[in-house]
């Protein structure tokens, strides 16, 4: 598989993109971001581009991929309903529509829990991630995930790790016996994000319990 990864000088990006860089079946990653991602190994590659709206839809550099890990993104707290849907909404899709959509290519979207899928909630950042995962599914891929993720056990070596976790690291043990549903790790979210990839899912909107499972049935 040749993959693209975006978002990798965030959190779960970085992590993904750790982790894929091990498992044998990908030859090739194109990390696209905007700022270099720290990382050099002989599968990766990196494209820098400083905004993603500004990508030619017939850009030469995004053809000839198997799938795509959409891991970019950003929190709405302090940011107007409007800048949000710019960054959230129209990025994703403008992006999306850059990679020629085509029944050989699978998109991966890391959305979240509490994302609406009606688009008519109260809370606006999750009408509009519903809306981005309802209008992903629309396009001519393969198929096209919403990836709703809960709390994430970082990848060894990783740098880009949320600053609140060094204070919740303790209670991750807790988490997996009374609340296994609501976390997985790094290497289950790519495990999991390749297999849906190469083989499908049965639905479109992933959640942790779909993520352990789909890793479990990846076989490397």
């Amino acid at each position: 598989m040749k993959v693209i990864i975006t978002g990798t000088t965030g959190m779960v990006g970085e992590g993904v993109l750790l982790k894929c860089l091990n498992i044998p079946q990908i030859k090739e990653i194109l990390s696209v971001s905007r700022k270099p991602c720290g990382v050099t190994h002989p599968k990766l590659k990196e494209y820098i581009v400083k905004d993603f709206l500004s990508l030619d839809l017939k850009d030469e550099q995004l053809k000839g991929y198997d799938a795509c890990f959409f891991c970019a993104g950003v929190s709405s707290v302090g940011m107007s309903e409007e800048k949000y849907r710019q960054i959230t909404y129209d990025t994703t899709l403008h992006f999306a529509k850059t990679l020629h959509p085509n029944p050989q290519m699978s998109f991966i979207y890391v959305s979240g829990g509490g994302t609406d899928s009606s688009e008519k909630g109260r809370m606006a950042w999750a009408r509009i991630k519903g809306k981005t995962e309802n209008d992903l599914m629309k396009l001519p891929f393969k198929q096209a995930f919403g990836y709703r993720i809960g709390f994430l056990i970082a990848a060894e070596g990783q740098k880009r790790v949320l600053k609140y976790y060094r204070y919740v690291n303790w209670l991750i043990p807790v988490m997996k016996v009374l609340t296994p549903n609501i976390i997985s790790s790094m290497e289950e979210v790519a495990l999991s994000m390749v297999y849906a990839a190469q083989n499908g899912y049965r639905r479109n909107v992933i959640y942790v319990k779909d993520i352990k499972t789909m890793s479990k049935q990846y076989k490397g």
